[in-house]
C-alpha cells in the first residue's frame, strides 16, 4: 500500500512541474503587450524599460520562469499589473467563494447524479431509464453560460424569486451564512451542477446496469441475500470507478466555471481568471491558472490515494 502511494506522489511530482511550465509560457502566446495596462499611450522607451525591469520582463523567458518557479514555491506569485496588489492576496481573496460554490455544485450534482444513476441502472432498458438517459444526455449537452442566462431569465426577471448577480446583497463580494446570501448561490450552484450531474449519472448507471449482471451479483441473489446487502456489495464494486470520475469533476467545477461565474458576477477564481485575461494581466493570469491547475492535481492524487482504500485489487494491479 505505501509502495502504491508513494508511486503515485511521484507520478504527480512531474505532472505538477510540467503544469506549471504550461501556465508560464501559454499566457506569452497570446496576442497583445502585457505592458498596455500600466503603461501610456505615449510612454517613452525608457519609460517601457524601466517597466519591463520592475516585472523582470526584460530577462529571457527560462530565466523569467526559474525566477517566478522559484518565488512560486515560496508563496510569492508576483505582482497584479492592474491593480497593484500581491497575486497570492487577489487569489486569496477570491479562492474560498470559487471552493464554496464548487461543494454546493458538486453536492447537488454528484448527489442528484449518482441517485439517478442507481435508478435507471437498476431499470435498465425500462422507459424510466430511457428518460433519465434523456435527461443526463441533456445535463451533459447544455452550455453552462446558456443554462445560467435561462436561468436568470426565468428566476429573476420574470419570476423574481432569486437574484441575478454578486455574492450578497448591494453587489458584496464577502461570504455569510444567512438566507439572504444562500438566496445569491443558488442558481449558479444549479447551474455549474448540471454538467457533472449528467456525467455522473451516465457513468453510474452504466456501472449499476453491468455489474448487476455480473456473476457472484447473481450468485449472491441466488442465495437469497437481501435487497441491502446486494446493494453493498454493488456499492463496493462500482465506487472506484465512479470516484475517479467524481474527482475529475470536481476538478473542472474548481477549475472551470469561469463562464458561470462570469454570468452571475460571481467573485470567484473563475472571474478573477476572466479579467486577468481581459486586462492582460500576465502575473494574475499565472497565478490563477497555477492555483487551479495544482488543486485539480492535488484532487487527481487524493482519489488515486481513496480508491485502494474501496478496492484493495487496485494496489495489486
Amino acid at each position: 500500500m505505501l509502495n502504491y502511494l508513494l508511486k503515485r506522489l511521484l507520478y504527480a511530482l512531474p505532472i505538477a512541474f510540467v503544469v506549471s511550465a504550461l501556465c508560464f509560457a501559454l499566457v506569452y502566446l497570446a496576442p497583445g503587450d502585457p505592458l498596455s495596462a500600466v503603461l501610456p499611450a505615449d510612454a517613452s522607451q525608457e519609460m517601457v524599460e524601466a517597466v519591463k525591469a520592475r516585472y523582470g520582463l526584460d530577462k529571457p523567458l527560462v530565466q523569467q520562469y526559474g525566477i517566478w518557479l522559484g518565488r512560486a514555491l515560496h508563496g510569492d506569485l508576483g505582482q497584479s499589473i492592474s491593480t497593484g496588489r500581491a497575486v497570492s492576496l487577489e487569489i486569496g481573496s477570491a479562492i474560498g467563494n470559487s471552493i464554496l460554490l464548487a461543494v454546493l455544485a458538486s453536492a447537488l450534482g454528484f448527489g442528484i447524479g449518482g441517485l439517478l444513476g442507481v435508478i435507471a441502472g437498476y431499470l435498465h432498458g425500462t422507459a424510466t431509464d430511457r428518460f433519465l438517459s434523456a435527461l443526463a444526455i441533456a445535463g451533459v449537452s447544455i452550455p453552462h453560460y446558456w443554462l445560467g442566462i435561462v436561468l436568470v431569465a426565468i428566476f429573476a426577471v420574470q419570476l423574481n424569486l432569486l437574484p441575478a448577480m454578486g455574492a450578497g446583497p448591494g453587489g458584496s463580494g464577502s461570504w455569510l451564512w444567512n438566507a439572504e446570501h444562500l438566496r445569491y448561490i443558488i442558481l449558479p450552484a444549479v447551474t455549474l451542477a448540471a454538467i457533472p450531474a449528467g456525467i455522473v449519472m451516465r457513468t453510474v448507471r452504466a456501472l449499476v446496469a453491468d455489474t448487476l449482471k455480473q456473476e457472484f451479483i447473481v450468485g449472491l441473489v441466488a442465495k437469497g441475500m437481501g435487497s441491502a446487502q446486494v446493494f453493498r456489495h454493488l456499492v463496493k464494486n462500482i465506487a472506484p470507478t465512479a470516484l475517479a470520475v467524481i474527482g475529475v469533476q470536481l476538478g473542472y467545477l474548481m477549475a472551470g466555471s469561469i463562464l458561470v461565474e462570469t454570468v452571475f458576477n460571481w467573485p470567484g477564481t473563475g472571474l478573477l481568471l476572466n479579467t486577468a485575461i481581459l486586462q492582460r494581466d500576465i502575473p494574475l493570469l499565472q497565478g490563477t491558472i497555477l492555483v487551479l491547475a495544482m488543486i485539480f492535481v492535488l484532487l487527481n492524487l487524493l482519489v488515486d490515494m481513496i480508491q485502494p482504500l474501496l478496492d484493495p485489487r487496485i494496489v495489486r494491479s
